[in-house]
């Protein structure tokens, strides 16, 4: 990822934000931007970044470039873009570069383990006013994300719900039944794990809300936490911003059943649906 790669080659030479963005004659913000890819390259920009960042040598020079025009290359997602928040856009590149998915849900099943009828009655919630169209769009959008999940090189997802999230009638009783089904055959998965927060624990360490960490292939790249708000979108990639996260999502793990555990609840919870 261009963003991660100028970070890290800033953060080598000491320089602050203010002062590569005062090089190339933008603000602060915007390489924080840039950063996490959260705007476009331009290529003179990032040529001037690699000069004040001390990259000489050739290869490197081009093979960074390089990375320029495939970051500007829209990826598929950007097809959805009318049904596209920007502030989503960022999430979904992120998601599809990941390596690793850790997410904890305590409002509805995660998006990347929903059945379509459940994803619609979910979008149905948040987008009332939409047309037919724009809701067949949107419930694609969820599907297509999925895909990657089965792929011989697709993430490794861990993710933890609420047993609140589980019991809450989503759709009606036939879509919560499937979708309830559907969670116990992809726990069987081998890239996936299934965990249950019970509600017996009552408080616990992500009494925050829902949060999702990516991480991502390259050891070099930090983690991003992707926290999502009613309008729009927190993308943490500090490491003191970062640590609290992990450390929630530790304690959720240990907390939370096991992979018998979920299947029980999840049979306890067909059989009352």
């Amino acid at each position: 990822m261009l963003g991660a790669s100028l970070r890290r080659l800033r953060e080598q030479r000491g320089l602050t934000r203010e002062v590569a963005g005062f090089h190339i004659r933008a603000s602060e913000s915007k390489i924080s931007r840039m950063e996490l890819g959260r705007v476009g390259f331009k290529t003179r920009d990032v040529e001037d970044l690699l000069t004040l960042y001390g990259v000489h040598d050739d290869a490197e020079r081009r093979g960074l470039l390089e990375m320029v025009r495939e970051a500007n290359t829209p990826g598929w997602w950007h097809k959805f873009g009318e049904v596209l928040p920007n502030w989503f856009v960022t999430y979904v590149g992120l998601e599809e570069a990941a390596s690793v998915i850790r997410t904890y849900e305590v409002q509805f099943v995660p998006g990347l383990l929903q059945t379509a009828a459940y994803a619609r009655s979910v979008i149905m919630l948040g987008y009332p006013d939409a047309s037919e169209a724009e809701l067949e769009q949107r419930v694609h959008l969820r599907m297509q994300r999925q895909e990657r999940l089965t792929r011989k090189d697709g993430p490794r997802l861990w993710a933890v719900i609420d047993e609140a999230a589980l019991k809450r009638p989503i759709g009606g009783s036939s879509t919560m039944r499937e979708q309830l089904q559907h969670l116990l055959e992809v726990s069987t998965l081998p890239n996936i794990t299934l965990q249950v927060m019970p509600l017996r624990y009552g408080m616990h360490a992500a009494e925050g809300g829902a949060f999702t960490i990516l991480r991502f292939p390259e050891s070099d790249l930090s983690d991003v936490v992707y926290v999502e708000q009613l309008w729009g979108a927190l993308y943490l990639d500090k490491r003191e911003d970062i640590d609290p996260y992990l450390t929630a999502m530790e304690q959720l793990c240990v907390e939370s059943t096991t992979p018998g555990g979920t299947a029980e609840i999840l049979g306890e919870l067909l059989r009352e649906t």
